[in-house]
């Protein structure tokens, strides 16, 4: 059974729970005690859960007035994680904010405010319930995530949740968009690259009772476990 690290959020049931229905063996980290090498160097995969935001400085801007910090120095250990994983390529799958800190760490930079600097209509911050449809993701055809979602995909659209205002904007090195919503906000990044990386900006592990979304988790653990 693969080894997965799993950085902490507020909200871990339903990451733990779509993890281990895959096949996943968790180990939920610790960032106060758990340097980055050794986790990368120990575990079998990594997945990044969601969160405040990043820091605007490691992309070199000055704060949206709106800015929400994360924990203190969880930013600079998530992003470690990430370029280290990347180095040994380790399957990675980065959730919402996760995405954010992906693209971060490949040297890319983040919306800071969708509704002001988009000025979208598309509503990205449906919060209850959990899996309440915000709106669909448009997705690029011959994406890794394309072939992950294929029996789901009406056309190339699919319908997600959605609980965030920032993104990406700039994806950052060998990142490519495999999705965005109907604003042109990316949804979802991949390194096609990579024996396994993605990040999506919806929440698929809050449907893990109803399983839309399990092809990406049993995807990422049969990534791990190779």
């Amino acid at each position: 059974m693969p080894a997965i690290a799993i950085a902490p959020c507020d909200r871990m049931h339903d990451y733990e729970e779509a993890l281990r229905r895959a096949g996943g063996q968790l180990r939920v980290l610790d960032r106060t005690v758990d340097r980055p090498a050794d986790v990368i160097e120990a575990a079998d995969g990594l997945v990044l859960t969601g969160g405040a935001d990043v820091l605007p400085s490691l992309y070199g801007e000055t704060a949206h007035p709106g800015f929400v910090p994360s924990e203190a120095g969880r930013d600079e250990w998530e992003i470690e994680l990430v370029r280290l994983a990347s180095a040994a390529d380790r399957p990675l799958l980065a959730i919402c904010r996760g995405l954010q800190v992906l693209a971060v760490a490949r040297g890319g930079s983040l919306v800071q405010d969708i509704p002001t600097e988009v000025g979208t209509t598309v509503d990205h911050a449906v919060r209850e319930p959990l899996v309440a449809i915000a709106h669909d993701i448009w997705i690029t055809a011959d994406s890794v995530l394309a072939g992950l979602l294929g029996e789901r995909l009406d056309g190339d659209t699919c319908g997600v949740n959605s609980r965030h205002r920032q993104a990406p904007r700039d994806p950052g090195r060998g990142l490519r968009v495999s999705a965005t919503a109907p604003d042109g906000v990316i949804e979802a990044l991949e390194d096609p690259e990579q024996r396994f990386c993605l990040g999506v900006g919806w929440h698929p592990e809050n449907f893990y009772r109803t399983g839309e979304f399990r092809t990406l988790f049993e995807a990422f653990v049969v990534a791990c476990g190779r």
